[in-house]
This record gives C-alpha cells, structure tokens and sequence, in this order.
C-alpha cells in the first residue's frame, strides 16, 4: 500500500456538523439583536470562528466578536456532547484505515476541546493526533496545518503526495491543495459549489469507501 497517511478535515468531512454551528449562530444573533439567516451562515462554513463572529457584528449582533465566539462554540460543544454527528459511513472507513494500519491526522479549525470530543469519541486508535485552531499554526487556507500533521507523523513534505486529504470548504481545499496532499473533496454535506476546486477527486458520501480505495485515489494520481 502506497497511502501512508490520512488528514480529515472536521465539520462536513467527519461530522454533519454545519447545523449546530448555524443554529448556534442564528439564537445569539437573535437574542442580540442581529440579523443572520442561512445564507450568511453557510457563507462562513470553513473559516474561522472570529471571522464568522466579526460578520454577525457587522450584522448588528450586539455582542463583542469574543462573546459571540464563544457563544458559538459553546453551543456546538454542548450538542456534540450530546450526539456527535458521524457523517454516514465514516467511522468505518476509519475502522478500515486502522486494520491498515494507516494513521490519521484531525485537521481542523475548530478549537483544542472540540477537536479533543470528537478523538475522544471516534474509533479506538482512529487518530494518532489532531492539528486544531488553538495551535500556533498558520490557518486555513495555508498549508500549514497540513504540513504540521504530516510532521507530526514523521512525514516529509515531499511525502506528502502519498497522504489522502479529505475536506469540504473551499477554504480547506486550498489548504489541502497547497501542502501537496493527494486531495479529495467531500461534496455530500456543504451548501456551496466546490466543483472548481483544486481537487484530485470528489465522493459525496462514503459507501464502499476502504484504505483501498483511498491508496487507489494515489495511486491514480502518482500515475497521472
């Protein structure tokens, strides 16, 4: 098997998420005075939290960006919590990556504790660490948080063909694109057109999705 490592992006990648972090925003839009609909939230999937915050501000939330970022968050850890949302067939294909004995890496945005809740309930052994938006590490849409995980696996830059990505938002695909990583783009779960992305490949759902079909996808490209 040529794959050597796999790098999951969170929110619409592993977890169906989107719709925590949008009816988080529209209540602490709604209870302060703000307009926010799910247009806007969409607009922000994928970027980070004060971004997002700093454009309910400007939708006339009458909180600080800090406040409502941690409003956001509290809510999303809070339902996650209490059901954490596995997209439909990814813990096994994560359970297929362990019998390889491919490691994966989380890579998200999203802070330390929300990263640490989903580790905590995926597969035994599924993840071998995570890359989170509290780290001091450049973020998405640069290629450092990817770089950080391959390091973090011992894996050279250069390698990093030999490393599925599987992301969402264009702001992840670019990242992705960026470090190198044989990219695939998860469509079946965000609201927006990612069709021009920088993309090897593209799946909507995971059914019949193995580590052989992900050594495949590098295969295929190192053979392009």
């Amino acid at each position: 098997m040529l794959l050597k490592a796999v790098f999951w992006d969170m929110d619409g990648t592993l977890i169906d998420s989107e719709p925590y972090w949008h009816q988080g925003e529209l209540e602490i839009a709604k209870a302060h005075g703000g307009y926010w609909d799910l247009d806007l939230a969409w607009q922000g999937s994928g970027t980070p939290v004060p971004q997002v915050a700093q454009r309910m501000v400007e939708h006339g939330c009458q909180l600080s960006v800090e406040e409502i970022g941690k409003g956001m968050i509290d809510y999303v850890a809070k339902a996650e919590a209490a059901h954490m949302p596995w997209i439909d067939g990814v813990t096994e294909v994560l359970e297929s990556l362990i019998a390889a004995g491919i490691p994966s890496v989380l890579v998200t945005t999203s802070p330390r504790h929300l990263a640490q809740g989903l580790v905590d309930q995926a597969p035994k052994g599924a993840f071998a660490g995570f890359i989170c938006g509290d780290d001091d590490v450049e973020k998405k849409p640069s290629p450092a948080p990817y770089l950080a995980a391959a390091k973090l696996l011992g894996i050279a830059p250069e390698d990093m063909a030999y490393c599925v990505a599987l992301e969402d938002s264009m702001s992840g695909l670019k990242s992705a694109a960026a470090s190198g990583a044989t990219l695939i783009a998860q469509t079946g779960y965000i609201n927006t057109d990612t069709s021009n992305g920088p993309q090897f490949a593209s799946i909507n759902s995971y059914a019949g999705v193995t580590a052989d079909t992900l050594d495949g996808y590098v295969r295929q490209r190192l053979n392009s």
